[in-house]
């Protein structure tokens, strides 16, 4: 049975309504570093990947995410040596709920630092990527505190169109992979792609106000697959609405944004934030069977 989900919920009582109030705090300090693992991609070439593994305590075996970064890579421009800000609150929130995250570097492994303001070919494409993510599921799903059958992708931006582009094709022998969140990804490309379509259910969270990648396309696609796409939209929110504590600023010399200009805004709505954090935990509690 297809689940239709809203951030609009019915009323709930005490019990789940301070879980769904735990959840709008700030993720603590992460108690151990990541763990950094190797698999392989999916690609033609079999390419060596780094990944970092969080994971919750005890042999499981747990449900897990498969987590995609955006066009800047997934480490912190402050601190190079660890993962941005957003991955990690967001890593420690879901292995406080009972799931283990896999955050695969495209990347590093291939010497790329940002495609954020590449113009013309990429070195690693949404396709490429889609082929790590399989991998990612593989490599999961081979780990005894893992449960294979209760898999999961979770990306943004660049890694949202990833997850777009991963939801198109059959997962990887021995891994289920059952549903997808993808955070403002470009939608454009699969809405001009008669041939592509959603094989697992796929939760779309967007800001209305995105002008790096802007939501119009994403209604559309949703409007063509409404029984598999469920789209979210927060009014006033921009692109990376979701960061823990961003202020809102523009960037320039974008290679690909929504009027062309090479210019977007970027930063936290925090209301929206808190209801992605909601809708998040709720599709991901739902298709993975927890309770």
């Amino acid at each position: 049975m297809v689940q239709r989900f809203t951030t609009r919920s019915a009323p709930v009582g005490a019990a789940a309504l301070a879980s769904a109030l735990a959840v709008l705090a700030p993720a603590i300090a992460a108690a151990q570093q990541p763990e950094r693992v190797e698999f392989r991609s999916a690609d033609t070439a079999g390419t060596p990947l780094t990944g970092y593994l969080y994971r919750p305590a005890g042999p499981g075996p747990f449900p897990a995410v498969i987590a995609l970064h955006g066009c800047s890579g997934l480490f912190s421009t402050v601190d190079p040596a660890r993962l941005s800000e957003r991955h990690d609150d967001w890593a420690e929130r879901l292995v406080r709920q009972g799931y283990v995250v896999l955050f695969p570097d495209s990347f590093g492994p291939r010497g790329v630092g940002s495609l954020c303001r590449l113009r013309g070919p990429r070195p690693v494409t949404v396709g490429r990527r889609s082929r790590d993510a399989e991998g990612a599921a593989a490599w999961l799903a081979g780990q005894p505190f893992v449960d294979p059958g209760r898999l999961a992708l979770l990306g943004w931006s660049h890694g949202g169109t990833s997850v777009l582009s991963t939801t198109g094709k059959d997962p990887p022998r021995g891994a289920v992979v059952r549903a997808a969140v993808a955070f403002y990804p470009g939608c454009q490309r699969f809405l001009a792609d008669s041939k592509w379509r959603p094989r697992i259910p796929l939760t779309i969270l967007i800001g209305s106000d995105d002008d790096w990648t802007p939501a119009e396309p994403c209604r559309r696609l949703a409007q063509r697959f409404p029984r598999m796409i469920d789209l979210v939209e927060y009014p006033g929110a921009v692109h990376g609405f979701d960061a823990p504590a961003q202020r809102v600023r523009e960037f320039t010399g974008l290679a690909y944004t929504a009027s062309g200009t090479g210019t977007a805004h970027v930063g936290t709505e925090p209301k929206a934030r808190q209801e992605a954090i909601k809708a998040v935990k709720l599709q991901l509690d739902r298709a993975l069977g927890r309770r």
